[in-house]
């Protein structure tokens, strides 16, 4: 049986080999990476997950397809570098970033949704130490 069949039939087990990165000591650094999830590894349950999951970039591409067909090639690539450029405005890495720019860029800054009520779960509320994060950053580390 070659390994893409045994992989299907094996959905929901975890992989033995990847369970957690190696650091130069070859034990897990908890540290930098945080502490290893079996939820994170594990393949989506539902086939609409990945779906949800890309639905913005999704709705980028065709949107950018759709400008590119009505105003030329200049137009998408303009708003690509300008999404480029609001993404890398951010907060210091230890603070959470609204990412306001991209949000006004894309027009979504007037409608609320489940992570304006209820926060991104990708946001949590544990702050690291911040001269560690800065570092680490900075690439100093």
């Amino acid at each position: 049986m070659n390994s893409r069949g045994l992989r299907s039939q094996l959905k929901d087990s975890v992989p033995v080999a990847g369970l957690c990165p190696q650091g130069a000591y070859g034990l897990q650094d908890s540290l930098r990476s945080g502490f290893t999830s079996i939820k994170n590894e594990l393949l989506p349950s539902h086939p609409l997950e990945l779906s949800e999951k890309n639905f913005q970039l999704n709705q980028d591409k065709m949107n950018f397809s759709t400008l590119r067909n009505i105003q030329g090639l200049h137009a998408p690539l303009k708003l690509q570098m300008e999404y480029r450029a609001a993404r890398q405005i951010q907060r210091l890495p230890f603070l959470p970033s609204s990412n306001l720019a991209l949000d006004t860029l894309r027009g979504s800054d007037e409608s609320i949704g489940f992570e304006d009520i209820l926060c991104d779960p990708a946001q949590s509320e544990v702050m690291g130490e911040p001269h560690m994060m800065v570092e680490y950053k900075l690439g100093m580390l």
